[in-house]
C-alpha cells in the first residue's frame, strides 16, 4: 500500500463537492520518461475501473471527477444564481480576496510547484510561473486595479464616480500547456466581483482542481461569499464550450488556445451576445541594436528554448543590427548549449519533452531550403542530452536567415512554431536611420502582437521604439522578455495573440465594463441642461 492518498477532487459546484460522471487520472511526468508503458497502462486501467489496484502504484499522484452536461448546466446555474449577491459586496471586501491568495499561495507554494512538476513543469520553470501569479496579486499591482475599479471626483456640487462593474458570469478554459496558472487569473474576475465557472482540462486536471478547490474556495468563504461564487468542471473543451456559448447565463468567457481555433470562436461569442477575452498564440520578437550588451542579450534570447519553446510568451525570433550579427549568435550559440533536457524535478532542467516533432523538422527543412543557415541544433536528444532517433527531447535549435525584406517567406519566422526553434534574421547593411525604420516595420506588422523586447545603449533608438512600436501588449526594453512585473500586464495582446478586442489584458478590467455616475445635491435639472 502507498503510504499517502491520491489527490481526489470531486466538481465543485455551488459550494459543494459534487459526484461526477467517471474519474480522469494523472500519473507523474517522471514515468514518462522512465517507464511510458506502464504509464499509460495505469491510465487505462483506471479510467476503466476505477477500484483498480492500480491507484496503489506510486506512479499515480491524483484523479479528477469528469463532468456531464447536466453537471456543467448546474455549474452555469449556480454562478447566474450567486452573480448579483457578489456583485452587491463591497469593493473593498472583495480587493482583500486578491490579498488573501497571494498570501495563502506563498504558505503552499511547495504543494503547488510539487503538482506542476508532477504534471510536467520543469520546476525551475514552474518557480517562473508561480512568480508570475505574486506579481499580479502584489500589493502593488493590487492597488493599481483599485484605483481603476473605483475614482471619484468633485464637481460643480457632485459627486463624480467612474467606476467599473462586474460583467456577471465569466466562464474560463485554461489551457493545457499551463492550466493551473491560468485558472488562478479567475480570482481577478472575482475581485471585480463576477461569479466564476472554470473548465479544468481532462488531460491535466489536478492542479487546476487544487488551486481552485483547495486555496481560492476556502477563501470565498472567509470573505462571505455566497456559494456559486466559484464553480470549477472537468470536461472535454467542446462540449463544455458548446454550452457555455448556447447559454444566456454566461456573460463573457475567457479563452486560451490556438489563434485559429480562437478567432473562430471569438465570432461565435460576438453572434450569441457574449465578450470574447482571448489569450491566444505569441510570436514575439527581440530585436538587437548594435550598441546592445551582447552578453545580456544573449541571455534573454535564451528564453526562447524554456520549456522546449511551448510557452506562447517565450520570444520566437530575433531581428539583429548587422554589425554585430555574428557576435551575437555565437553567444546565442553557446547559450543554446547550456539548455538541457532532464526529469522535471531536476534543478536547472529547462526543457520539456516533445511527443510531436513532425511539424518541428518540416518548419527546419524549410527554412534550409529556403537558404536559411544551422547555426546549433536540429536533432532529437534522449533524457542525458545524446542525439537519437528516438529521443522525447528536441535540441535547441537555432537558424539564421539573411535578409529582412522576404524573410517571413519562411514559416519560422512568420508563424508561432511551439517549438525550440529559432531564427535569427540579419538583415544586409544600411544606414542606420534605414535599419532602424525597417526593424520597427517589420514589428509593427507582425501578425501576432504578444510581447516585444528591444536590446540597445543608445537613448534615441529607445526613444523611437517606445515611441513608435504600437503591436503587442508589452513592450520590454534591455530586460528579460518574459520575467514578469507589478503594474504591467502578464498576458494580453494585439492581432493573433488578441484578436479584434486584444490588448494587454488585466482580467480583472477586462471582465468589468465603465459605467460613470453623479449623485447631486439642489442641483437644477433645467439650469443643468441650459445654464452652461
Amino acid at each position: 500500500m502507498r503510504e499517502n492518498p491520491i489527490h481526489s477532487y470531486r466538481l465543485y459546484i455551488a459550494g459543494k463537492d459534487i459526484e461526477g460522471d467517471g474519474w480522469v487520472y494523472t500519473v507523474s511526468a517522471q514515468s514518462l520518461l522512465e517507464d511510458v508503458f506502464t504509464s499509460v497502462s495505469l491510465k487505462r486501467d483506471l479510467e476503466r475501473n476505477a477500484e483498480s489496484a492500480a491507484a496503489e502504484h506510486p506512479y499515480v499522484v491524483g484523479r479528477c471527477a469528469v463532468a456531464s452536461d447536466a453537471a456543467i448546466d448546474l455549474a452555469t446555474e449556480a454562478a447566474a444564481s450567486a452573480a448579483p449577491g457578489w456583485a452587491a459586496v463591497p469593493l473593498e471586501r472583495r480587493m482583500r480576496l486578491g490579498t488573501l491568495f497571494r498570501e495563502e499561495l506563498a504558505r503552499r507554494q511547495d504543494e503547488f510547484l510539487e503538482l506542476l512538476v508532477a504534471e510536467g513543469h520543469p520546476v525551475s520553470l514552474a518557480r517562473w510561473e508561480l512568480s508570475c501569479l505574486f506579481q499580479v496579486y502584489s500589493e502593488e499591482s493590487l492597488g493599481w486595479y483599485r484605483e481603476r475599479m473605483h475614482t471619484e471626483f468633485e464637481h460643480a456640487g457632485r459627486r463624480l464616480i467612474v467606476r467599473r462593474r462586474p460583467d456577471g458570469v465569466v466562464a474560463f478554459n485554461p489551457p493545457q500547456n499551463a492550466p493551473a496558472p491560468s485558472a488562478a487569473l479567475a480570482v481577478l474576475a472575482l475581485m471585480a466581483g463576477n461569479a466564476v465557472v472554470v473548465r479544468a482540462p481532462r488531460s491535466i486536471a489536478l492542479s487546476t482542481m487544487w488551486v481552485l478547490r483547495d486555496v481560492v474556495a476556502p477563501l470565498l468563504d472567509e470573505v462571505g461569499a455566497p456559494p456559486g461564487v466559484l464553480n470549477a468542471v472537468c470536461s472535454n473543451p467542446k462540449q463544455t464550450l458548446d454550452r457555455w456559448i448556447e447559454s444566456p447565463l454566461i456573460d463573457d468567457i475567457f479563452y486560451i488556445g490556438g489563434s485559429e481555433e480562437g478567432l473562430r470562436f471569438q465570432e461565435r461569442c460576438v453572434a450569441h451576445g457574449k465578450k470574447p477575452i482571448l489569450e491566444l498564440a505569441g510570436n514575439d520578437t527581440i530585436v538587437v541594436w548594435k550598441d546592445a550588451d551582447l552578453e545580456r542579450a544573449a541571455e534573454a534570447i535564451r528564453e526562447s528554448f524554456y520549456g522546449s519553446g511551448q510557452i506562447c510568451m517565450v520570444p520566437n525570433r530575433v531581428l539583429v543590427h548587422p554589425a554585430v550579427a555574428d557576435d551575437l549568435i555565437a553567444a546565442v550559440k553557446e547559450q543554446a548549449r547550456t539548455v538541457r533536457p532532464g526529469y522535471p524535478e531536476d534543478e536547472g532542467v529547462l526543457l520539456s519533452p516533445v511527443r510531436r516533432s513532425e511539424r518541428f523538422f518540416g518548419l527546419l527543412r524549410q527554412a534550409l531550403a529556403g537558404g536559411a543557415e544551422l547555426v546549433t541544433g536540429g536533432r532529437r536528444i534522449e533524457l542525458d542530452g545524446t542525439p537519437s532517433e528516438t529521443g522525447v527531447f528536441l535540441e535547441p535549435t537555432v537558424v539564421r536567415v539573411n535578409g529582412l525584406p522576404g524573410a517571413r517567406r519562411f514559416d519560422v519566422v512568420r508563424q508561432e512554431t511551439f517549438f525550440p526553434l529559432l531564427p535569427i534574421v540579419v538583415p544586409e547593411p544600411a544606414g542606420d536611420d534605414e535599419l532602424l525604420d525597417g526593424f520597427l516595420e517589420f514589428v509593427n506588422t507582425n501578425d501576432y502582437g504578444l510581447r516585444n523586447s528591444l536590446w540597445a545603449g543608445s537613448d534615441d533608438v529607445i526613444a523611437s521604439f517606445v515611441q513608435r512600436v504600437v503591436n503587442g501588449g508589452l513592450l520590454k526594453v534591455n530586460d528579460s522578455h518574459i520575467g514578469f512585473l507589478p503594474y504591467l500586464p502578464s498576458h494580453g495582446g494585439t492581432g493573433l495573440t488578441g484578436g479584434v478586442f486584444g490588448e494587454a489584458n488585466y482580467p480583472m478590467l477586462k471582465t468589468s465594463h465603465l459605467q460613470g455616475v453623479s449623485i447631486a445635491r439642489d442641483v437644477s435639472p433645467r439650469e443643468a441642461v441650459f445654464g452652461a
